[in-house]
């Protein structure tokens, strides 16, 4: 459930995904985990949930609901620690690292990070990379040059000698990769670099991917605006609305207000005007909708 729940988050976005999660942990999940069992089927049933409600909260944080989102957090913290699930555990310390730096706290966001990072001594390569990359964000958000590059090397080499099954939750690939390149470049001031790394991230982004792919889109189109590329921004924007008009999620909304003030504030070439011609008959269908 939790992987068909992860794949219409892909699809159709949170907004559709996390109250299907939340139903099913409230009205199934819960009742079975108090059921009387074994103690091997209780572990096995604890871990099932603390994946279930880690990807929950994780939506949660998505849908800036973070408030909500730490709540699930820390209740995926225990039932991981009950269940001796300690790859989940550390995805979890992983999610709440990155919701401190969705929320501009660099020093939380390293402090987590580095605690996921401790509690997982022998992870296996792909983990190591998805909590070396969030390490190396969080550095550079405290704008430790050094470290946050000495984070990324640490997590292309780990990368490189995954195995090639990657979880549906929690799982880091070569897209995942160089979305951290991108982040950790623009918090160190090298925009024309974080550009070209979000690039390399969405082409290797899987095509189901559509929910991650508009967030990615958000960032680059918004990144290249502030470069002055208006005719590329123009173009990745026009990308995102592709996606952003069959989902339902709040992050993409935010961006969808940036590219409204982004049309606004320029309105006067001809990329411009299209792309505000667009934006406007996408706006009148999600008010309808």
């Amino acid at each position: 459930m939790t992987d068909h729940i992860a794949g219409i988050l892909d699809e159709l976005g949170g907004g559709h995904a996390r109250p299907m999660a939340a139903a099913f942990l409230a009205n199934t999940v819960m009742p079975w985990i108090s059921a009387e069992t074994s103690p091997q089927v209780r572990q096995q049933m604890l871990a099932a949930a603390a994946d279930l409600v880690y990807l929950t909260g994780w939506m949660a944080m998505y849908e800036r609901a973070h408030g909500l989102g730490q709540q699930y957090f820390v209740q995926a913290l225990g039932l991981a620690d009950d269940a001796r699930d300690h790859v989940t555990y550390c995805r979890t310390l992983r999610g709440m690292a990155l919701q401190a730096s969705n929320l501009g706290y660099g020093t939380k966001a390293l402090e987590l990070a580095d605690s996921a990072a401790e509690a997982a001594p022998s992870a296996g390569p792909r983990l190591v990379a998805f909590l070396r990359g969030q390490q190396a964000h969080g550095a550079a958000m405290v704008k430790d040059r050094r470290q946050a590059f000495a984070r990324l090397r640490e997590t292309e080499d780990a990368l490189s000698r995954a195995d090639g099954r990657n979880d549906a939750v929690g799982g880091y690939d070569r897209t995942a990769y160089e979305f951290h390149v991108s982040h950790v470049l623009a918090e160190l001031g090298d925009l024309p670099g974080s550009i070209q790394a979000m690039q390399r991230s969405n082409r290797a982004r899987p095509a189901a991917e559509r929910q991650g792919r508009v967030h990615a889109n958000g960032i680059l189109a918004t990144r290249q605006w502030q470069l002055g590329h208006i005719e590329a921004a123009c173009a990745t924007w026009d990308t995102f609305l592709n996606d952003y008009a069959a989902l339902s999620t709040a992050r993409g909304d935010e961006h969808f207000a940036a590219l409204r003030a982004h049309v606004k504030a320029q309105p006067g070439t001809r990329a411009v005007r299209q792309l505000g011609e667009r934006v406007q008959a996408i706006a009148t269908q999600k008010a309808a909708a």
